[in-house]
């Protein structure tokens, strides 16, 4: 079972700017205002922190108040996920409220929380009993007398909450902000102000519950947070970063387990059952990285592919509007940020010729979707780059541009991509999947192909052998119930054709993303949400999809070198002027050479090997 626990400070509704910091500073998500009090919800907002309200009148992301209010507050359209009641006047009271207003907690006293749960133990009534604990001991006991959530003080360190963890035997502990876990980003975005969901996205992760402390994000240049011994960084204390995943063997839920050893077993998880693993967390990160890596040289051995290739983009002028490209028209404050720009198809053979000389094996065509362009514009790059170099792998032309292709030329995807097929291409890229479910694409890329527009594009792209690479863009404002139907879609595409080549997970760079900037996501995946995303995948693609890379531009090399142990066996290429993830605010370069890429792999004990696009071994000798 979980139990959550949230680190807060209880505050007078005139509480300083600087009084409110001290409490982010110190590890705070969430400020409880005073019963009969207002709160301070602007200064503590500017803080980084949730306001919890003492009473209905009270402004804040979350109320903890008496039966009365709470039956108010569900009465003018409040969630029960953001309603605590009371323990306080008559039992049937405080229990009627509770089933009324759906509330997500009843707040006890210590001495209380037996009988409150007792009371709250009731078929159809789904609600937790919260208590306030000053000392692990008082934790301990009161979640052993039926407590499922505990409130702390943000003067708890971390090797506090550590004993806490440790403490506990048959629960697994969860930090939550000001609510519950596994509350929905897309309520949210309608129930909260902007400024409140900017604050409490920029407090959680994919599952509602609260970010680790530490700086790093995919795409910043310092060193991922995971620990030595472990890949879970969940917890900063030296008690858990210090002792190998070994030391947590058993310390999964009974339903992770199972799925787990299904997967040993040469059973899939089912759609529901992904869901389930992606709501991973702690030591069940590392038993789901384990069985990933066990999978990966069963299929794959030792062996970790790379690719010396050239990414080639084209032009950052687009007319679609996805909220997480800083690519297309990004800020201009950033200093990464190019001008706009569009490479003529001469200057594209160049680029190509460069890259043939340095090596390359194959070239990566991608960029914005401009004005200008129709189907011609594709046709005429591939027939351009193989007249000069007809040796060279032609990766190019994401499914939007193959759909915004023909539809300029007004024919139909299979005829346009037999065009393109007969010129020259040789493989798509499964990127502009991003998530592909449609309730995220909504907010996320709303004018892009839907799910089965690209998967449309995919199958006709596998049936005449173009085979294509896959994505997933992760980390913004998705969840484990739309990672999970993504893999699903791949997967019956791929039931289908066998036409995908490798899987690709690619984390939200933020830092120029318009939506982060307007408050509008999180700030990119957590490590331990990257540990998932890549050791998933391996279990899910089991049997399907043989190879799993880790994309080094996003998380530098020493963390994609990580990931071979986590389900992965290629890291991908040495890339030659990536640059739609600097126009983010990746800082990890736009090149790796071949010498480095097999440094990393060497340096994690696996046998690197140069490939080809289709995984071939390539002939490096042939291209001496």
């Amino acid at each position: 079972m979980i139990v959550t626990f949230c680190r807060a400070a209880d505050v007078a509704a005139d509480a300083d700017a600087s009084a409110l910091a001290a409490n982010r500073e110190h590890g705070a998500t969430t400020v409880f205002a005073r019963a009969g009090a207002g709160a301070p919800t602007a200064p503590a907002m500017a803080a980084g922190l949730l306001v919890v309200a003492g009473s209905e009148a009270g402004d804040g992301i979350a109320w903890l108040v008496s039966p009365a209010h709470a039956i108010r507050l569900h009465a003018r359209g409040i969630a029960g996920a953001r309603i605590t009641v009371r323990n306080e006047g008559p039992k049937r009271e405080v229990l009627d409220a509770a089933i009324r207003a759906e509330a997500a907690w009843v707040r006890a006293d210590p001495d209380d929380v037996g009988a409150v749960a007792e009371l709250v133990d009731l078929p159809a009534l789904s609600v937790g009993v919260s208590v306030a604990a000053d000392t692990v001991d008082e934790a301990l006991d009161a979640i052993a007398a039926g407590a499922t959530d505990i409130v702390i003080s943000s003067g708890w360190t971390d090797e506090t909450i550590g004993r806490l963890r440790d403490g506990l035997s048959g629960h697994l502990l969860v930090e939550r902000t000001a609510l519950p876990l596994f509350v929905g980003i897309d309520q949210m975005r309608t129930a909260l102000t902007p400024t409140e969901f900017r604050a409490w996205c920029n407090l959680t992760d994919g599952s509602g519950a609260a970010r680790p402390r530490y700086l790093w994000a995919p795409g910043r240049d310092m060193p991922a947070p995971v620990p030595e011994l472990r890949f879970s960084a969940e917890w900063p204390d030296d008690a858990w970063t210090g002792r190998a995943a070994a030391a947590d063997t058993g310390r999964s839920r009974p339903e992770i387990a199972a799925i787990l050893q299904r997967s040993l077993d040469g059973i899939a998880p089912t759609e529901s059952e992904i869901a389930v693993l992606f709501g991973a967390r702690g030591a069940e990160v590392d038993a789901i990285a384990a069985v990933a890596d066990e999978l990966r040289e069963r299929e794959c051995g030792d062996a970790v592919s790379y690719v010396i290739n050239r990414n080639i983009n084209y032009t950052n002028q687009c007319y679609f509007k996805c909220g997480f490209c800083g690519f297309s028209r990004g800020p201009k404050s950033l200093e990464f940020r190019d001008d706009p720009y569009l490479l003529s198809i001469e200057n594209i053979v160049e680029r190509s010729k460069e890259a043939w000389d340095r090596g390359a094996t194959e070239v990566c065509l991608v960029g914005g979707i401009h004005p200008s362009f129709d189907g011609n514009f594709y046709l005429d790059i591939v027939k351009s780059v193989k007249a000069e170099l007809p040796d060279m792998h032609i990766h190019g032309f994401t499914p939007l541009e193959i759909w915004q292709g023909a539809a300029t030329l007004d024919i139909d995807v299979a005829d346009f991509l037999q065009m393109l097929k007969d010129a020259g291409l040789g493989t798509l890229p499964g990127t502009a999947a991003e998530i592909l479910d449609d309730r995220v694409r909504e907010y996320l890329c709303p004018d892009k192909l839907r799910t089965a527009e690209w998967a449309h594009v995919m199958i006709h792209a596998h049936r005449i052998g173009l085979r294509a690479t896959s994505t997933i863009m992760h980390g913004h404002i998705d969840y484990p119930d739309a990672f999970a139907r993504h893999y699903e879609v791949l997967r019956e595409i791929q039931r289908r054709t066998g036409g995908f080549t490798e899987f690709v997970p690619l984390p939200f760079v933020h830092m120029g993303a318009p939506m982060y900037l307007q408050g509008r996501s999180r700030p990119g995946p957590t490590w331990d949400e990257v540990v998932l995303i890549h050791a998933v995948a391996r279990i899910a693609f089991d049997g399907l999809i043989p190879n799993i890379q880790a994309s080094w531009v996003k998380l530098g090399l020493d963390a994609g070198a990580r990931l071979l142990d986590a389900g992965c066996n290629d890291i991908g290429g040495t890339l030659m002027n990536e640059s739609i993830s600097r126009a983010s605010g990746a800082a990890h370069g736009q090149l790796a050479t071949a010498d480095e890429l097999e440094a990393a792999i060497e340096g994690v004990g696996r046998t690197p090997y140069q490939r080809t696009t289709l995984y071939d071994v390539a002939d490096a000798a042939a291209r001496a």
